[in-house]
């Protein structure tokens, strides 16, 4: 039975001067073994030809098939369709098992000859103006390490494969000097977008020497367990023992070297977790291992005896040079560290590359071995977006660079989010135009700009249910302005394990300002926005459900400017699931906790710091709460407000006054019904919740009271 495994544009170079050949190819692989020929310029497949010829110097532009045409072609790339909310990014399509039976075919048939660049044509067309990423392999050089990830980078990049060949033995400097002439060829090419490199392992340190050499030029580094620390390999020693391993032994190496290089389970768990029962899992998961392990010896091929014994020695030299030239790296780096790396002390080496560079941060995967960017539990584009370290030019832009979750982002949270959803079974209701209370958000308009202005419960404990509830019903993504402190560094340093920053970024949250407030109405966004900001987040006792807004209309004449429709919404529940047992004033009558508080807060950001009153109060401290058995949470969006047409209206001043006291007004109206209304809900409590849902519904269709 065939299997079509791979799309493949290869642009190969001969010599020091390359010319490019950029060849789109089917691989398959048959019980047959369906054969793939390179004849000349040529790539033959069952006698029909798959290529491509391009000239110029190894131009590494976005292919065109012919019969596809030139519609969309813009600075030499195919622009494909923007990005939509929950877009299928193809992760857990494919798997471990691909990678080792394109490898074989990739080695068998389009080996030999010097190192190249490939783009694997299942990438797809990137959206406009995408940046480019080359992928630097690590020992198998084989440039299929991305095969998990291909389907999603290839939306947002022009993702372009380093193939180093089984019998090349091109020395590390040469290897730089190769990338390096690509990075210089891309950056002239475009000198107002980033060059991303992905460096996994050996390809980390070929990274790290590159962006060395060119401290000029805007790249962004990925680095995937670098082998910068080859020194504290395990791999060390045991280079006098593979020389002196007989050659008809060798073909045991490489099941050996597959369990230190990588974790077998994580490798055979993409895409099967979440999405089964239990013993469903286990039994799929088993499949995948059965179907993994006899393919390992498919290592043997692509590192045989002679090629590992090189790359072993490529990896010292590629260690030394790397680390002797830290020093010069400009670069924007992340350094991804595995928790359960058999081969390299990649989490000592990932904190000590985020003191040695002057901008790096580090994710951590603690389940995870070598072979990162080949198992479960990563998601690469989720990654760069959650570090916000996707943009199309220098900077970071929070509203013309975000992309927006992929369907199997969003499924990923929607699982880390099962446990609040369970025990608070949200409840959203929204107004119709006839002033009818409804369930469900059919009262919210389905196109911008709309900015949603309500109450933000104690922790914010509501956003998440809001945003999920938005996604699910009306396929919306809500853009969350928050505290600029949330998107700081300093931040990240507080929260150990970095998810929750993330996810946060991952799905839509950006520094509240005025500029991202007119960007997002520009672009006629959601917007979700509270006054009351940090000071109703972190109230005190006895301050429950109490708006605390700055007296000027801070939003209305941007709305107006813009003719948004606001919608004031109100939310209750806080009380049903925390009490608030230490506050802001106790915790700063605790004499060491009062300075740890004032030094905490000494360098935070202040965005109301010429307001009087309590909404100018907002140091940062978290609260002591103490949980309750789980009530429910309610939300109520309101009538809409309409600001089309009344932009002169409302440059007045008390105009612009009224309007903002309107919407306070409705918030606390709304805010009140849903306290009484709660009262008479047959399943406010937990246990009522889950009795009725063992024998009637899911979660999400449990009833609450009549509107």
């Amino acid at each position: 039975m065939a299997a079509s495994l791979n799309l493949l544009s290869v642009s190969r170079g001969w010599g020091s001067s390359p010319f490019s050949i950029r060849s789109r190819v089917r691989f398959r692989v048959s019980a047959s073994e369906e054969s793939a020929a390179v004849a000349g310029s040529d790539l033959v497949v069952n006698g029909e030809r798959k290529l491509r010829v391009w000239g110029g110097n190894g131009r590494l532009g976005f292919g065109v098939d012919e019969k596809r045409g030139k519609k969309g072609e813009e600075n030499g790339g195919v622009c494909g369709e923007e990005l939509g909310v929950l877009w299928e990014d193809g992760y857990g399509s494919s798997s471990v098992k691909d990678y080792l039976d394109v490898a074989k075919v990739m080695i068998g048939e389009a080996n030999g000859g010097p190192p190249r660049w490939f783009c694997p044509v299942e990438c797809g067309r990137p959206i406009r103006n995408a940046p480019v990423l080359l992928f630097l392999p690590g020992m198998d050089g084989i440039g299929l390490g991305l095969i998990l990830h291909h389907k999603a980078l290839g939306r947002v990049f022009e993702v372009r494969c380093l193939h180093i060949p089984v019998d090349d033995r091109t020395p590390f400097e040469e290897l730089v000097k190769y990338v390096e002439s690509t990075v210089r060829r891309e950056h002239a090419l475009h000198p107002g977008r980033p060059v991303y490199i992905v460096g996994d392992s050996l390809g980390g340190s070929l990274a790290l020497a590159v962006a060395a050499r060119n401290p000029a030029i805007d790249l962004v580094l990925v680095l995937a367990n670098p082998a910068t620390s080859f020194g504290q390999s395990q791999l060390q020693p045991l280079l006098p023992l593979l020389e002196a391993l007989p050659d008809e032994l060798h073909v045991a190496v490489p099941y050996l070297l597959s369990f230190v290089m990588g974790e077998p389970v994580k490798m055979a768990m993409v895409g099967v977790a979440n999405r089964f029962p239990p013993a469903q899992t286990l039994d799929e998961l088993s499949r995948n291992l059965v179907a993994l392990l006899p393919r390992l010896s498919n290592l043997s091929d692509i590192i045989p005896k002679k090629s590992l014994l090189w790359k072993i020695k490529l990896l010292k030299s590629a260690a030394a040079y790397a680390n002797s030239r830290l020093h010069a790296v400009r670069a924007e780096v992340l350094v991804l560290a595995s928790g359960k790396d058999n081969m390299l002390p990649s989490e000592n080496e990932a904190r000590r590359l985020a003191k040695s560079l002057q901008n790096c941060k580090v994710r951590y995967f603690k389940e995870n071995g070598h072979t990162l960017l080949l198992e479960d539990g990563i998601n690469l584009l989720a990654v760069l977006k959650g570090t916000l370290m996707y943009r199309h030019s220098r900077r970071h832009d929070s509203v013309s660079d975000y992309l927006p979750p992929s369907r199997a982002e969003f499924k990923k949270a929607f699982e880390e989010g099962k446990v609040l959803r369970l025990a608070t079974s949200p409840v959203l209701l929204s107004t119709l135009e006839d002033g009818r209370i409804v369930r469900g958000l059919a009262g919210v308009p389905n196109k911008g700009p709309v900015i949603l202005v309500g109450y933000h419960m104690l922790m914010g404990l509501e956003v998440r249910s809001l945003v999920e509830g938005f996604l699910m019903e009306k396929n919306i993504m809500v853009r969350g302005l928050a505290h600029p402190q949330l998107f700081t560094r300093r931040m990240e340093e507080v929260f150990e394990d970095k998810n929750f920053i993330d996810r946060l970024r991952q799905f839509g949250a950006l520094p509240v300002t005025g500029s991202n407030l007119y960007k997002l109405l520009s672009s006629n966004s959601f917007i979700l926005l509270y006054p009351g900001g940090a000071r109703e987040a972190l109230h005190l006792k006895g301050e429950a459900y109490t708006l605390f807004w700055p007296k000027q209309p801070e939003f209305v004449r941007m709305a107006a400017r813009f003719g948004a429709t606001i919608v004031p919404f109100g939310v209750v529940g806080e009380d049903d699931v925390a009490e608030l047992v230490l506050d802001y004033n106790d915790l700063m009558n605790i004499p060491f906790v009062r300075d740890w508080i004032i030094e905490q807060n000494r360098d935070t950001i202040k965005l109301r710091t010429d307001v009087e009153g309590e909404v100018g109060n907002e140091d940062l401290v978290m609260p002591g709460l103490l949980p309750k058995v789980p009530g429910r949470f309610y939300y109520l969006f309101g009538k809409l407000i309409e600001t089309k047409g009344k932009k002169e209206m409302l440059k007045d001043k008390e105009n612009a006054n009224a309007l903002y006291l309107q919407v306070k007004s409705e918030i606390e109206n709304i805010i009140s019904y849903l306290k009484e209304k709660r009262e008479k809900d047959p399943y406010r409590g937990i246990g009522e919740r889950l009795l009725y849902r063992a024998f009637e519904a899911p979660v999400d269709e449990v009833p609450a009271f009549e509107p």
